[in-house]
């Protein structure tokens, strides 16, 4: 798991890499009405996700990572991993397009 590596070795950012552009308030392939999210904290974003993992479950960050990455109080980014110039952005710490979930 991503975020307990990153715990072990201090690091306090996520890159995770999606086939999403952003998190949204609901399934946009199924609702004209859901909206984009590009920041949220970990609170809100948790009320979203839930506290349990359930196997087929189809969420951006599992419950179960989220509850670790806001008790050690990293930043996640929630990006398509096949937009390579995007990622650079993030990378390199320029404005990117997805979702931060951060206090």
């Amino acid at each position: 798991m991503a975020t307990r590596l990153a715990k072990k070795v201090g690091a306090t950012t996520i890159a995770n890499l999606s086939n999403i552009d952003y998190v949204y308030t609901k399934d946009p392939n199924k609702f004209k009405d859901a909206h984009k999210i590009e920041q949220i904290s970990w609170k809100e974003f948790r009320k979203m996700v839930g506290d349990v993992w359930d196997p087929g479950m189809n969420v951006p960050f599992d419950p179960i990572a989220s509850k670790l990455a806001e008790q050690q109080k990293m930043h996640v980014a929630i990006v398509n991993g096949t937009n390579i110039k995007n990622l650079d952005r993030l990378l390199s710490g320029k404005t990117f397009e997805g979702t931060r979930i951060e206090d």
